[in-house]
Formats: structure tokens, sequence, C-alpha cells
């Protein structure tokens, strides 16, 4: 019974992470597209294409546990895309804007981190090795994505704050 119940659980949010990821195909390109920093612009976009990847990855996962790949609306990640709406909406200069898709940016990647971390473990537990497998390749390309954007956020973060003092 236990083990049924973490099945849903489990099915349930692969469903969640699967309407967020096919949401982040759509948002990624708005985002990269308003972003001023060049090496910015490129690391979003080339997350939209590792995103693909993911998608199709999480297709497998539902293959393996024989469901059909569907999803369901993910509120978290409607809230993260409208934050980062209010950022592209709300913010005129041009590196404060760019620290801000980070900031965005990066709430989404904690979350996903957060996601994949989760459904590893439970598909150990299931014993679904192979959906694990899956799973755990998303979560370390999740991981360095952010690392990625970490990276990015430290010259322009700077160059925001100098943006400002200028003003």
């Amino acid at each position: 019974m236990a083990a049924d119940a973490l099945l849903d659980l489990f099915h349930d949010t692969l469903r969640d992470i699967y309407w967020a990821e096919k949401h982040l195909l759509k948002a990624l390109p708005k985002l990269a597209k308003n972003a001023a920093n060049p090496e910015l612009g490129q690391a979003l976009e080339d997350h939209r294409r590792e995103t693909e990847g993911q998608v199709e990855r999480l297709e497998r996962v539902f293959a393996i546990i024989d469901k059909a790949a569907r999803g369901k609306k993910c509120e978290a990640m409607v809230g993260l895309s409208a934050e980062a709406d209010e950022v592209l909406e709300e913010v005129d200069d041009d590196m404060v804007r760019d620290a801000g898709i980070i900031g965005a940016a990066q709430a989404v990647e904690h979350y996903e981190i957060a996601r994949y971390g989760t459904l590893k473990a439970w598909a150990k537990l299931l014993g679904e090795d192979e959906a694990a497998d899956l799973l755990d390749q998303t979560l370390e390309e999740e991981k360095a994505a952010d690392k990625k954007l970490t990276m990015l956020s430290d010259s322009i973060n700077l160059e925001a704050d100098e943006s400002q003092e200028a003003a």
C-alpha cells in the first residue's frame, strides 16, 4: 500500500515537472531575448536546448513506469515565471534587468534541483533504477546551469551596482 502511494506521488510529481519543463521551453527564449549581456542570453538559449533533452528524458521515465507523458499545471512554475515577467516589465536599466533575470532563472533552477533530487530518491526507493539514472542526468544539468548563472552573476551584479551609482 505504501509503495503504491509513493508511486502515485512519484507519478504526480513527474507530471508537475513535465509541465514545468514544457513551460520553460516557451519562457526561456523571452528571457534570452531581453538579456543585454550576450553571455547571459547565450546561457539561457543553451539551457533551452538542454531543456528539450530533459523533456525527452522525462518522457522516457513515464514510459519506464508505464504511464502516459501528460503534464499537470505546475503552480510553482507559474509563480516563478510571473516573477521573471515582472522583472522584464518593471526594470528599465539593462544591467539591473540582467541581474533580475539571473535571480529569476536561479529561482527556477533551485526549484528544479529540489524536484529532480526528490524524484531521483523516490525512483530509487521504488526500484526504478533506470528512471533514477535518467533523473540524475537532469539533476546534474540543472546544477551545472545554476553554477553557470552564479558565475555570470558575479560580473553582471557588479555592473548593475555600478550602473546605479552612475545614474
